[in-house]
């Protein structure tokens, strides 16, 4: 994908933060449309209607066990090159990216820092939506909630690093095929919560741009880093002087 894109790693970042900018931009001058989109899944005698759905629940439900499967296909295809007598330092590098990627993106940043600080409400949880609390455009600062707050969406953000290990660690030959599927599911998996009326359309967004902008650093420094290493030692070797 990088490679017909022509894209580079550090363009993957320059993408992912203009992402966040351009979306924050987007929904701090447009604040309604969050409210707008969350409405196509309320009526009014009976709330976000679609949160009941047992296919939509079993959907959610599977988040879990599709994340804990990745993990442990990256883990696995590490200790089957070992066992075999491969070199595992590519497969390392890989599953270090999965493990730091998912410890800091949906781990650390969404989970610890937005969702626990920003005190955003949910959808389910404004009055306009039948709830007793204030609307707050995203990044604003609120007490409206406590705690596992809306902004931004976990759920969304475990779905990017989904998306982000398939492209880093599936085998080029599979990947065509494979891409799609995890991309489908994933946008059902954020998508999904708009409908049980638990996150809004910015909370989505900006977790996808947030994740991925965290997980092209990850990368640089894991998958990335020996390359790095190695065009530094290069460069230090053409500096040196010639000797006399």
């Amino acid at each position: 994908m990088s490679a017909r894109l022509r894209l580079t790693r550090d363009d993957a970042a320059v993408l992912a933060a203009a992402a966040v900018l351009a979306i924050s931009a987007y929904f701090l001058v447009f604040p309604g449309v969050d409210i707008a989109v969350s409405r196509f899944f309320y009526r009014p005698e009976a709330g976000f209607f679609l949160a009941g759905d047992p296919v939509l629940k079993a959907l959610r439900k599977s988040s879990t066990l599709v994340l804990a499967l990745l993990l442990l296909g990256v883990i696995g295809r590490l200790i089957w090159r070992a066992l075999r007598g491969r070199s595992v330092g590519a497969a390392a590098r890989r599953a270090m990216f999965a493990v730091a990627a998912l410890a800091l993106g949906p781990g650390l940043v969404v989970n610890l820092l937005f969702k626990s600080l920003w005190g955003r409400a949910r959808p389910v949880q404004i009055d306009q939506f039948g709830g007793d609390a204030a609307f707050t455009p995203a990044w604003v600062i609120s007490d409206a909630c406590q705690s596992n707050c809306s902004f931004v969406s976990g759920e969304g953000s475990s779905a990017a690093w989904m998306v982000g290990v398939l492209l880093v660690v599936t085998p080029a030959r599979w990947r065509q095929a494979v891409l799609p599927l995890g991309l489908v599911y994933a946008l059902a998996l954020s998508m999904n919560r708009l409908a049980f009326g638990g996150h809004f359309l910015s909370d989505i967004l900006l977790s996808w741009a947030l994740t991925a902008l965290v997980m092209a650093g990850v990368y640089r420094v894991t998958v990335a880093a020996p390359g790095l290493i190695r065009r530094a030692r290069r460069r230090l070797r053409w500096s040196q002087p010639l000797p006399a």
